[in-house]
């Protein structure tokens, strides 16, 4: 992709600030983020590159998100909500922040006349599923969080407004992706509780969770091939597995190797209320349409870990 001016929502946050540096060099960037789980510091290299420009804006307020949408070419609205155990206490926060958001975005790009969209869901909207791999036309969909559920939401939204008015769009429902600027996750979250306590790493669930990992980078390459492409609904991951065990001892591997690992149980095994025990994607579309990752789920996984440093 070059020569377009891109509008990142969710620009400071994990995926966004990478995809910027993937796009700022042969692209205008126009960076949008109400920082309220992104950060600046993901971001503040670019403050001083001529193709790029910050807007502190939350994309529910569509007065000013359409004040910076002139011009615009092509939107990749990432904002969300990404803590699916967050909304499990507090019910309106997906609603709000993926499904309302993300028909704010849409009213806006309709009112505005522009008229492509690149959008980054989940692989939480198949919920507990009884084909694995899974394909993208797997149903029926009945995700077992709010976040999956309102990131569905938002996908069907998408797909009226883009038969309504002509908007040229693309859902690509991601795996687990892993990688520098994470703030959330797995790693991050096992990092931090070895901070605190190199003796014990508490492990949600059983340690039998089995999901699909997939880099950042892979990931940015993965939406950059295939945009526009089929009928712009792609699955993203790697077609192994990697258990929360496996990433627990890699964790203390590095951390604290003298650390242990109590398992704290949860609803059949899982981590917590929503959380899909068994994940992993049939990404056979992907391929088919020209797309290849590089690293496999505990490669990426190894790399993330080196890339969130000490």
């Amino acid at each position: 992709m070059r020569g377009k001016n891109i509008l990142i929502t969710g620009a400071a946050g994990f995926i966004g600030s990478n995809l910027v540096e993937s796009l700022i060099e042969e692209n205008r960037i126009v960076a949008v983020d109400n920082l309220s789980n992104g950060s600046e510091e993901n971001i503040r290299e670019f403050y001083s590159h001529e193709n790029f420009t910050f807007h502190k804006i939350d994309v529910k307020d569509k007065v000013k998100l359409k004040k910076v949408l002139d011009g615009i070419d092509i939107i990749f609205h990432l904002s969300a909500n990404a803590d699916v155990r967050r909304g499990y206490g507090d019910t309106k926060v997906d609603m709000e922040e993926n499904m309302i958001a993300t028909y704010s975005v849409l009213e806006s790009m309709r009112e505005n006349d522009v008229n492509e969209l690149i959008f980054s869901s989940t692989s939480t909207v198949y919920g507990n599923v009884t084909v694995i791999p899974t394909p993208e036309n797997y149903g029926p969909l009945i995700p077992i969080s709010h976040y999956g559920a309102s990131k569905l939401a938002a996908e069907a939204f998408i797909f009226s407004f883009s038969n309504n008015y002509g908007f040229r769009s693309s859902i690509f429902r991601f795996a687990n992706i892993v990688g520098k600027k994470s703030s959330h996750g797995v790693i991050f979250d096992f990092k931090r509780k070895l901070k605190k306590n190199r003796e014990v790493l508490e492990v949600l669930g059983d340690g039998t969770q089995s999901k699909s990992y997939l880099h950042v980078d892979d990931c940015i390459e993965g939406i950059l091939k295939l945009h526009g492409k089929s009928d712009g609904l792609f699955n993203l991951g790697t077609k192994q597995r990697t258990s929360v065990t496996e990433i627990a001892n890699m964790m203390i591997e590095k951390y604290a190797p003298n650390a242990r690992i109590e398992f704290t149980g949860g609803p059949g095994g899982a981590g917590w209320t929503g959380d899909v025990k068994t994940m992993q994607l049939d990404i056979s579309k992907a391929e088919r349409n020209g797309w290849k990752y590089k690293y496999e789920s505990k490669e990426a996984v190894r790399k993330a870990i080196e890339e969130a440093g000490e």
